[in-house]
């Protein structure tokens, strides 16, 4: 089953000293299908690399993408309507184009599944036609 992927389980996975890094690891190596990072969620997951963990692991994700371990989707003309529909509708949580753009690719895989540890924002967003995501690691059987 594909996997939709925020930035910062990929960041504590790059880092060793990271307790939780050891478990994305797990999930992902546990993972059959594929493993999408959003457009501007390999923006950010570059961004935060580069600032907690220096250029050598910003490379390590290039690599990573390269290899096609992750693939990186960019979003349509109509689903950057969407976002901006969905910033809309959940304004109270000021979302922004990176988590948004993780709901609205969830909605074009046919997946209600994201790695995540952003419950605040993803308990509360909701799929285009109102199903709610489901969470990894929290929601894992």
């Amino acid at each position: 089953m594909t996997l939709i992927i925020d930035a910062a389980p990929v960041v504590a996975m790059a880092d060793r000293n990271d307790p939780i890094g050891k478990s994305v690891l797990d999930i992902l190596e546990q993972e059959s299908g594929d493993l999408i990072v959003p457009a501007p969620v390999s923006a950010e997951i570059d961004y935060l690399l580069g600032v907690r963990l220096g250029r050598a692991s910003r490379l390590a994700f290039l690599d990573d993408c390269a290899a096609g371990r992750f693939t990186v989707s960019g979003l349509t003309r109509a689903e950057h309507g969407t976002v901006r529909d969905l910033e809309q509708q959940f304004a109270d949580l000021d979302a922004g184009l990176a988590d948004l753009s993780v709901v609205v690719l969830a909605h074009r895989y046919g997946t209600r599944r994201v790695l995540t540890f952003d419950q605040r924002d993803f308990r509360v967003l909701r799929l285009p036609g109102g199903d709610p995501l489901t969470l990894l690691p929290y929601d894992a059987p």
